[in-house]
């Protein structure tokens, strides 16, 4: 039987691992984190990826936890509505139709599915890969090692195995321009299953209420030059940048950095791609975010790691090295569709510019929908093959 290694038990990892299982492989996975990871702000599942997760037998339980937003509204500089819509009239979702769930909702959906058929390793992680014998020789950080088949990164943006296979993240790292922090705080705005998002050209800062609850996702966007390198592993640092960013800022946003000081959930990153000419060395492949991170401002992360790890699943009937071609061959014109969407989603939520942003603003109070591209979306680009 052959043995298979994934590295990472987010979304693409699980997903991956019940495809190569229903295949007849014998899969592990190892992920750092102690367990599945509860929680986390709320993703999109669209398109292709819908098809995907109905043949996992998990789309009844996501209809269940989809979260219902209602309405985004668009305030400017001092706080004022500038317009109120439909979120699928910016996002392109389809209503009725498309998911919105809580990360870890999904993340509980895939391991349910899959933790009775694959051993998972928690608490761990790849330390190194060694290809020079007859497979791939893993030593883990918690100690052992083993001889695999297979290796898959599933690891997210700042994937290791990347690292040790391709070389340092910058070579693939396509910056979009922003950074990010993203946080939980108080529902004080007493929203209900509604966004509201503030602008000033190049700033954004945005409160989503996934239902009715006590709290609400509080999110900080802005634009910068250059990636802040110094930054990314230094928390306080993270928070004061962000502070001096937004310190002139109006509306709730002094409220907003108040909380960002005392959460101890906040999440900071740059927003940016992840942009490969291979996804795979030898009988190691990339999939998900570690080899094609569209960025948020696409809505099709999640998406494309379902779909990516389908198709990986679907390309391995034989020859490692003829499945990793295939694999790219029928999934990367897909992959380069959705991340191309970044301009649109990053022109719509974040103007950099005062004439961008007015532009932005007079589209949004004129029109109910912003006009999406004639033809078959990118969301739904790709007809999936049988898995055997």
């Amino acid at each position: 039987m052959t043995q298979v290694l994934v590295s990472g038990a987010s979304i693409a990892g699980p997903t991956l691992a019940y495809w190569l299982s229903r295949r007849g492989y014998a899969v592990t996975v190892v992920e750092k984190a102690g367990a599945p990871r509860a929680g986390g702000y709320p993703i999109d599942v669209r398109g292709t990826a819908l098809e995907v997760v109905r043949r996992m037998g998990i789309l009844p339980r996501l209809r269940e936890a989809h979260i219902d937003l209602r309405r985004l509204t668009f305030l400017d500089a001092d706080g004022g509505q500038v317009a109120s819509v439909h979120p699928h009239s910016v996002s392109g979702g389809v209503a009725g139709h498309d998911l919105e769930v809580r990360r870890g909702d999904l993340t509980e959906a895939l391991y349910s599915v899959v933790r009775d058929d694959v051993e998972f390793l928690f608490d761990d992680a790849i330390d190194t890969l060694d290809q020079s014998g007859h497979g791939v020789d893993v030593t883990f950080r918690g100690g052992g090692s083993r001889t695999f088949d297979m290796v898959f990164g599933a690891e997210g943006t700042h994937s290791r195995t990347r690292e040790m296979l391709f070389g340092p993240e910058e070579r693939f790292h396509r910056y979009l321009g922003y950074c990010f922090a993203v946080f939980t705080m108080r529902n004080t705005f007493g929203l209900a299953h509604e966004t509201m998002m503030w602008n000033t050209p190049g700033r954004a800062a945005a409160v989503y209420a996934a239902g009715a609850g006590d709290d609400v996702h509080a999110f900080l966007n802005f634009v910068l030059p250059r990636p802040p390198f110094d930054a990314f592993p230094d928390p306080q640092a993270q928070r004061n940048l962000v502070a001096t960013v937004f310190a002139d800022a109006g509306w709730e946003v002094p409220g907003m950095l108040a909380a960002m000081r005392a959460a101890d959930d906040v999440f900071f990153d740059a927003v940016s791609q992840i942009r490969m000419p291979r996804w795979s060395s030898g009988r190691v492949a990339l999939v998900g975010d570690a080899a094609y991170a569209p960025s948020f401002l696409t809505g099709q992360g999640t998406s494309l790691a379902l779909v990516g790890a389908y198709m990986l699943a679907a390309s391995l009937t034989g020859d490692h090295a003829e499945g990793f071609a295939a694999y790219e061959r029928d999934t990367r014109p897909f992959v380069t569709q959705n991340q191309d969407l970044v301009g649109e989603g990053g022109a719509t939520l974040f103007p950099t510019t005062p004439e961008a942003l007015e532009q932005r603003n007079t589209r949004l109070r004129a029109l109910t929908t912003i006009p999406t591209p004639k033809g078959r979306p990118a969301h739904s680009a790709l007809t999936l093959p049988a898995v055997g």
